[in-house]
C-alpha cells in the first residue's frame, strides 16, 4: 500500500469516526440548526455536519484501495474542503449557516484541503523499478 492510500485510509477512518461520535453529541433532531453550541473537540457541529463527515469518511475507506482511488479521494478533499473553507469565511455567524461552522472548523477545513492536495499530487516511488510517479 502506498503512502497516499494509507493517508486516505487514515483520513477516511477519522472522519467516519468523528461523524458517528458527533451524533452522540447532537442527537438526530434539528439537522440544520445554526449556532448549536454543541462542539466536538472545539469544532461546532450539527446533524448535517455529522452526515457530511460520515460520507467523507466512507469515501476514504472505499477509495483507499488503489492509488488512483486514493488520488481521487485527495481531489475530493481538496475541492470539497476548499469550498467548505470559502463557505465558512462567508457563513460564520450568519443565520443561514446550515452546517453550523465556527473558526476552528474553518482552520480544519483548509488543513484538510491541503492534505487532499498532498494525497492527490504527492509522488510515489515504485518499489520494483525505483522510479517516482505522480
Amino acid at each position: 500500500m502506498t503512502w497516499p492510500q494509507m493517508l486516505a485510509l487514515a483520513f477516511g477512518a477519522i472522519y467516519l469516526l468523528i461523524g458517528i461520535i458527533g451524533f452522540f453529541i447532537t442527537g438526530f433532531d434539528d439537522f440544520f440548526a445554526h449556532d448549536t453550541n454543541e462542539t466536538l473537540l472545539g469544532f461546532e457541529i450539527n446533524g448535517m455536519h455529522n452526515v457530511v463527515h460520515i460520507l467523507i469518511g466512507a469515501a476514504g475507506l472505499a477509495l483507499h484501495r488503489t492509488l488512483s482511488g486514493a488520488r481521487t479521494y485527495g481531489w475530493l478533499l481538496a475541492i470539497g474542503y476548499g469550498a467548505a473553507f470559502v463557505y465558512g469565511l462567508i457563513a460564520i455567524g450568519e443565520t443561514w449557516d446550515f452546517l453550523s461552522i465556527n473558526a476552528a472548523d474553518n482552520v480544519l477545513h483548509i488543513v484538510t484541503a491541503i492534505v487532499g492536495l498532498v494525497i492527490a499530487l504527492g509522488p510515489v516511488r515504485d518499489a520494483v523499478t525505483g522510479r517516482t510517479r505522480a
